[in-house]
């Protein structure tokens, strides 16, 4: 995914075919917005688009809906597209926007969507974007629907991508660099690229699966856990060790909760990093028993929390396994607050 200037995209692309159908006014926005020299988010595919986002910043009333919305500052999703081929594409673009709004401190994000786009609705309504009004234009009749970025239901996936504090527990989870790469994209380093991030499941989504022999049976729904990058060799540990992202537990599976193979790899295909046959090996070591956790990817550091710094700073044992460590609530807020997550999206 690139943020680039929509005037160096190619209006006539196919892509955009299916829009200049939906929306009579698509090619004079498109130039508009062209000749202003403002950006969008794009995702490439082999040089092939394969989404497109436009976000933008308003803070008057709605006043071409029914019913009118009140003043308040919101992301409106101006522009999005993507091609659906079976890659979670749609909840990268989530995620982004979701990053956007929380960067520019808003108080809700909205979006208009023609009903006849019921998968993309769907998509929506899973992340708690909630219809509030319709918008009637000579294109027909959408839905408004509005995602609080506050609003609280109890449900890990409505309210992604809040991290609650109170009553929960808090981990430390190591990853190699390899996997770490490969399933948390916003949470790359300085010193790698892009390049290693491809159009995948395991990479777009907002679930992430961690499938490991360590016993992290301890792990609740809705625990928080703190995404820990371990040493790719390029330096001593204790600078290139980091903490880099904060996930928050959905489920907890063990090897016997798999009634058989299928149902494990049916589980697990889309949301690891690893594939097919590899999912199969470690399922058939019998004399091995590993754990899976389905977490939501919440929201990636802005400053990377180096090893020596979770050391020095906040206190953590170098001399303890650091596999899976339990944090105290303290030493999670600290980190937090390292790692410069906003505070908005912490929630009691």
């Amino acid at each position: 995914m690139k943020y680039v200037r929509i005037s160096s995209i190619d209006l006539n692309d196919p892509f955009f075919d299916s829009l200049k159908l939906d929306y009579a006014e698509f090619q004079v926005w498109f130039n508009k917005k062209a000749a202003a020299g403002e950006g969008a988010f794009v995702m490439y595919d082999d040089n092939l688009i394969q989404g497109f986002l436009y976000l933008k910043i308003e803070v008057d009333a709605i006043t071409d809906v029914i019913p009118i919305l009140a003043e308040a500052k919101r992301v409106k999703v101006g522009t999005f597209k993507i091609n659906p081929h079976g890659t979670r594409l749609g909840e990268r673009f989530i995620k982004k926007m979701f990053d956007f709004a929380i960067n520019k401190k808003v108080d809700s994000i909205y979006v208009t969507i023609f009903s006849k786009h019921a998968a993309l609705l769907n998509l929506f309504q899973k992340y708690g974007f909630q219809p509030r009004a319709k918008k009637t234009t000579p294109n027909g009749v959408e839905e408004v629907l509005i995602k609080d970025m506050s609003s609280q239901t109890g449900e890990i996936t409505l309210d992604y991508p809040l991290i609650k504090i109170v009553n929960t527990s808090k981990y430390l989870l190591s990853i190699y660099p390899l996997y770490h790469s490969r399933l948390f994209p916003d949470s790359l380093l300085n010193s790698e690229t892009y390049s290693l991030i491809k159009d995948v499941s395991h990479t777009n989504s907002i679930h992430k699966i961690y499938i490991c022999y360590m016993d992290v049976s301890a792990l609740k729904t809705g625990d928080n856990i703190i995404i820990y990058r371990t040493s790719d060799g390029a330096g001593p540990a204790h600078y290139r060790s980091v903490a880099t992202s904060v996930c928050v537990v959905e489920e907890l599976k063990s090897k016997r909760n798999f009634a058989n193979i299928e149902n494990y790899l049916k589980y697990c295909k889309d949301y690891s990093i690893f594939d097919e046959g590899e999912l199969e090996a470690f399922y058939n070591q019998n004399n091995k028993y590993f754990y899976v956790i389905k977490m939501t990817y919440n929201a990636a550091f802005s400053k990377r929390v180096t090893r020596g710094n979770l050391i020095e700073k906040i206190g953590l044992n170098p001399d303890s396994y650091w596999g899976f460590m339990k944090l105290s609530d303290g030493e999670f807020n600290e980190i937090l607050k390292l790692g410069k997550i906003s505070e908005s999206i912490i929630v009691d």
